[in-house]
């Protein structure tokens, strides 16, 4: 059964528009030279917090009554999940708990901390998830970062944008963590132009989605790429489902080809992302022979330091 559809995305447009950015669409000559295609980018780098995840947790938390608002909710992020849910925590008056692994990236919990949420350091990603069971368990809602159809139905608003000022789009690129953006992006671009093929980008390391589909069940793996962001330890059953009824297929791709594609964004497009998001350049580099007449990336987020930057251009060479 699959989670969400495009009548849920719509009925998040009123809750999720009027406090989000909507972010620009635009259409890159160079990268269009390149893959030979009309290449345009969403600029989800522009949203508030630096990346999609506001536009879910808004819709999670609206869908809360008002008395689970007031106890205050939990999270699990590794990232952009935690500073999206503090932040809609914080314009709307939710105390936010979030569970973070000990590796993340410390400008992530400054961020976050900086939003106003509260923070706490757990072992791993799958500790993370085991204690939020048990808040809620105790009364405090956990609101999970990619398996909830609200979530997945907010960050769908980004896939009616998209439609809206691409409507002759043939081909759109959307990263995969645990799926969220994936499953909401995909039944609003499937929802209003079913011949428009979607494909989902992975990093190598961080492929759970790819390992599900070739298993035909979703799988734990141990996140092991740079792109942190999308370092879920698994796809959901619903995520997987949308991922079999939308996706024309799921590209993996290295770090290594990643990070040459940030360079080549921050180089050609002055855009900065994440490897989470660049990604989707690599992986329509490595289909370009199979695209139609408009591609459009999605650049989910931008939440990356220089210093970053800098190592993973020594350490890859690019």
């Amino acid at each position: 059964m699959l989670p969400v559809g495009i009548a849920e995305v719509r009925a998040a447009v009123p809750l999720v528009a009027p406090r989000v950015h909507r972010t620009p669409l635009v259409t890159s000559h160079s990268l269009s030279e390149r893959l030979g295609t009309r290449v345009s980018l969403k600029l989800e780098v522009f949203q508030k917090t630096g990346s999609f995840k506001p536009r879910g947790a808004f819709n999670e938390l609206l869908h809360l009554s008002p008395e689970q608002r007031r106890h205050g909710v939990v999270g699990v992020s590794g990232g952009n999940f935690a500073q999206g849910l503090g932040y809609a925590g914080k314009e709307l008056g939710v105390p936010v708990l979030i569970l973070m692994p000990e590796g993340t990236p410390p400008h992530y919990v400054a961020a976050t901390r900086g939003y106003g949420a509260e923070v706490e350091l757990v072992p791993s990603i799958a500790e993370a998830f085991s204690r939020a069971e048990a808040y809620q368990r105790a009364g405090r809602p956990a609101l999970h970062p990619f398996d909830d159809p609200w979530m997945m139905a907010g960050n769908g608003t980004l896939g009616l944008e998209v439609v809206e000022d691409a409507p002759d789009l043939t081909d759109l690129f959307v990263s995969i963590g645990g799926g969220g953006l994936m499953a909401g992006v995909a039944a609003a671009v499937k929802g209003l132009l079913p011949e428009a093929r979607v494909w989902g980008v992975e990093t190598l390391g961080c492929h759970a989605m790819r390992l599900a589909l070739d298993a035909g069940r979703p799988v734990e793996i141990q996140p092991a790429s740079i792109a942190k962001t999308l370092a879920a330890p698994w796809v959901s059953p619903g995520t997987l489902a949308a991922a079999r009824e939308w996706l024309e297929d799921v590209v993996v791709v290295p770090d290594a080809a990643a990070v040459a594609a940030l360079v080549l964004l921050l180089e050609r497009a002055k855009v900065l992302t994440e490897p989470a998001a660049s990604c989707t350049l690599a992986a329509a580099e490595a289909v370009r022979e199979r695209l139609g007449e408009h591609t459009v990336l999605v650049l989910c987020g931008g939440n990356v330091t220089l210093a970053d930057v800098a190592a993973w251009r020594e350490r890859f060479g690019v």
